[in-house]
């Protein structure tokens, strides 16, 4: 990663997809646990509330644009470090396409773009960006902090193929939540450990270019300093992962036990699956009630509203009509 701006970006975008897509789901699944079913993106209506989506469709063009200027204003003689700029401008280009296939998802035919290719493809950029994190940065501090954050994107990826299988495992659902809220903190904190001298590790100093090299380094003065820091790392992870299990804890508990606060009654078009379905379980039993006044009786007029199609016996090869008394 580049420098603290870009770990701030991150995490400015993270942290919100995250937090939203923990509200939505666990709304969803509080709901009625046995129709959720996990949606690549929580649509809403009216679309100007999808605001973060669309300010993703232009906002990653730009950064990977932006990468691709660092990549040719780099000497040449850091060639492991100005390519990593360029694997994460293609990175960020891809997952514009991610966010362009959420947009037309809204706007077409639900049947032509389907949540497991969805989730398998986002589930591929994860792993790719766990082979691209920390690209060009050396130091044992350095690969502690980027090695904990390739760790969360491939736990992400993990959580979208397994939802790509089973849609409705609403674990895997909530393991992908705090696992993007988890990795917009953790960039932000990266980026003040690893950038700043204000918020860095004692004994250590902000990331450097050294000449020569085709890395950046994150010196320490000695070596006890550095197994100093990697275990002050160890622990702020572990710090930041229980502040968002009980944040995401607190959640759940308010969205339970307040349905006002939760999110909208399956709105938006990738959600009103989840809404047909619900209803046609409650009209079942009153169809069913329904039959049961009814009698058997031959008619010559299929379409009167006070008909229902049905067969009579198992077996029958002709369609009787069944009118209510």
């Amino acid at each position: 990663m580049a420098s603290l701006v870009n770990h701030l970006c991150a995490s400015l975008f993270l942290l919100p997809i995250g937090l939203r897509r923990l509200f939505c789901s666990s709304s969803l699944y509080l709901k009625n646990t046995s129709l959720f079913r996990s949606k690549t993106w929580y649509l809403s209506d009216p679309k100007w509330i999808n605001l973060d989506l669309y300010a993703l469709t232009v906002a990653l063009p730009i950064a990977s644009f932006s990468l691709i200027f660092l990549f040719f204003s780099i000497s040449t003689g850091h060639i492991t470090y100005r390519f990593s700029f360029l694997h994460q401008s293609l990175l960020l280009f891809l997952y514009w396409v991610l966010a362009i296939l959420f947009v037309l998802r809204d706007s077409i035919d639900l049947l032509v773009i389907l949540d497991n290719f969805l989730f398998v493809f986002g589930g591929i950029l994860f792993f790719v960006e766990y082979s691209f994190i920390g690209e060009g940065t050396s130091g044992l501090v350095g690969e502690a902090v980027y090695g904990l954050c390739g760790n969360l994107s491939l736990v992400c990826g993990l959580c979208c193929l397994y939802l790509a299988i089973r849609p409705g495992a609403f674990f895997a659902e909530y393991c992908l939540c705090c696992g993007l809220v988890l990795k917009g903190t953790w960039f932000l904190q990266a980026g003040l450990c690893l950038y700043t001298d204000v918020f860095g590790l004692k004994g250590c100093h902000k990331i450097e270019i050294l000449p020569g090299s085709g890395n950046v380094e994150f010196k320490c003065d000695l070596e006890e300093d550095g197994l100093r820091g990697v275990a002050l790392v160890n622990l702020l992870f572990v710090g930041h992962a229980i502040i968002v299990f009980l944040v995401s804890l607190g959640m759940l508990a308010l969205l339970s036990s307040n349905t006002n606060l939760r999110h909208g009654e399956a709105s938006g078009p990738l959600l009103a699956g989840l809404e047909s379905e619900s209803a046609l379980m409650r009209a079942l039993p009153e169809f069913e009630v329904f039959l049961s006044k009814c009698k058997e009786m031959e008619c010559d007029y299929p379409f009167s509203d006070l008909l229902a199609r049905c067969f009579i016996k198992k077996g029958c090869r002709s369609m009787r009509w069944i009118q209510c008394l």
